[in-house]
């Protein structure tokens, strides 16, 4: 059996984030691994222990019986496993099996080690790959999202796009729909604007509320899914599916998320692979933001309000870019990056008539010295001019 129809065969078997079974892959293979699990080759005593280490490797407590609790927990799914059926049906939806062992396989996953998906079923323009990490950015929050998450959101997602980013969610109503919509919205026919993760086969449009969305990324972006086609959206592959979306992403940020938000669980994933994190303050009085201001709170994540602060935050800053204080219609103000000391110093400084040094430091607070010193920046930054022998006022810039 190839790789391809074998990885097809072990997505159907494995529950996403099985670690016995992605460690029974680790150790023994792909090919081998499946024959494992389907009971065609007996698991012998090494395969056991190197199951065991590769566990243990990862901070996993393995009991010597873990493979043959496993090798149970497995058996009922092997009548099912039907890997040329699912290929073919992901034919006919236009889609194909990503894995590892594919060049255009998103190296950015490798970080997730042994919790790496075994393949990715993929509908969309594969024809480029998977948009590289520092081009991508998450972007999640509530379903139950409001207006302020959703205008916000649109805002993010839009301007990310016109930065030549990829906006990473998850395909769920509220903040994940609109992220999707406005990166659709703001796309570039040459670049792929969005990537929707989704928690079922890919073959279905779920939640049914957001078909029209789903299609129109597949027609224009990607959709993603490590369950093989047929596949039913679970809590638990709801809450594995999000450490896909923190990996694929430079930095996730989110919008609006309640205490227990299933986004903050993706923001999780995101620090853990030590991916940059950014939350978007709401209201002190809105339920929905209660989860973005304990990320804050916390110093998981740093605050952000547009989609500057968050390219900034996911990658190097582009001087070709509109981030500057200029682009945003504000001006630099004359104290921006000055120390304390300077400031002090800069306020004290007469605007008309020079002032000596002596009376300087006793304005400002500060020794002689400091005054000195401070004068001699300030006169570097064009903030202060000298007016007559030893005597300085502010520069009249």
């Amino acid at each position: 059996m190839d790789l391809l129809r074998t990885r097809a065969a072990l997505s159907r078997m494995f529950e996403p984030s099985d670690n016995v079974g992605l460690a029974l892959v680790e150790a023994a293979g792909p090919h081998d691994a499946l024959r494992v699990a389907t009971g065609a080759v007996r698991a012998g005593g090494q395969l056991t222990r190197e199951v065991g280490e590769v566990l243990a490797a990862a901070g996993i407590s393995a009991p010597g019986n873990i493979l043959s609790s496993a090798l149970e927990r497995w058996s009922p799914r092997i009548a099912d496993l039907a890997p040329d059926r699912d290929l073919a049906m992901m034919g006919r939806a236009g889609g194909e099996l990503l894995i590892p062992e594919d060049s255009r396989w998103p190296e950015a996953l490798r970080d997730l080690e042994l919790g790496m998906p075994l393949c990715l079923w993929a509908r969309g323009d594969l024809s480029r790959g998977v948009p590289a990490l520092h081009q991508t950015a998450a972007v999640v929050g509530s379903r139950d999202s409001t207006g302020y998450g959703a205008s916000a959101t649109g805002d993010i997602a839009a301007g990310l796009v016109t930065r030549g980013w990829t906006v990473v969610s998850g395909g769920a109503y509220g903040i994940d729909a609109q992220a999707h919509r406005a990166a659709l919205a703001a796309g570039n026919p040459a670049r792929i604007p969005t990537i929707a993760v989704m928690a079922c086969g890919v073959d279905r449009y779920y939640p049914a509320g957001n078909e029209d969305l789903l299609r129109e990324v597949v027609r224009r972006g990607l959709l993603l899914s490590e369950v093989p086609p047929g596949s039913s959206p679970t809590r638990w592959r709801f809450l594995q599916r999000n450490r896909i979306i923190a990996a694929l992403s430079a930095v996730t940020v989110v919008v609006e998320a309640r205490w227990r938000s299933g986004a903050l669980n993706t923001a999780h994933h995101a620090a853990a692979l030590g991916r940059e994190v950014g939350a978007v303050p709401g209201s002190v009085y809105s339920a929905n933001s209660a989860g973005c201001h304990r990320l804050l709170r916390d110093g998981s994540a740093v605050c952000v309000t547009d989609a500057a602060e968050v390219a900034e935050l996911g990658g190097p800053i582009d001087s070709s870019d509109d981030t500057a204080s200029g682009a945003r219609g504000e001006s630099r103000a004359v104290h921006d990056g000055l120390t304390i000391e300077d400031m002090l110093l800069l306020d004290a400084l007469p605007l008309r008539s020079g002032s000596p040094v002596e009376k300087l430091a006793s304005v400002a607070g500060l020794s002689v010295p400091s005054v000195r010193a401070g004068l001699a920046r300030l006169e570097l930054e064009d903030l202060a001019a000298r007016d007559g022998p030893d005597k300085w006022r502010r520069s009249r810039r």
